[in-house]
């Protein structure tokens, strides 16, 4: 979708590639905080015991 949607961005049409490029920043951003957030509950050496 960000590759159609490149030759729109210089024809002042950018908002066809914005949704998308959020999509993919909100979903890289979501995988990593799960994966923070599984390394703190599973690293026996973080835990407050």
């Amino acid at each position: 979708m960000l590759n159609d949607a490149r030759a729109q961005l210089l024809t002042g049409r950018w908002w066809l590639m914005a949704a998308p490029a959020v999509a993919i920043g909100l979903t890289v951003l979501g995988a990593n905080l799960f994966g923070d957030w599984l390394r703190v509950k599973l690293d026996p050496q973080q835990r407050n015991l």
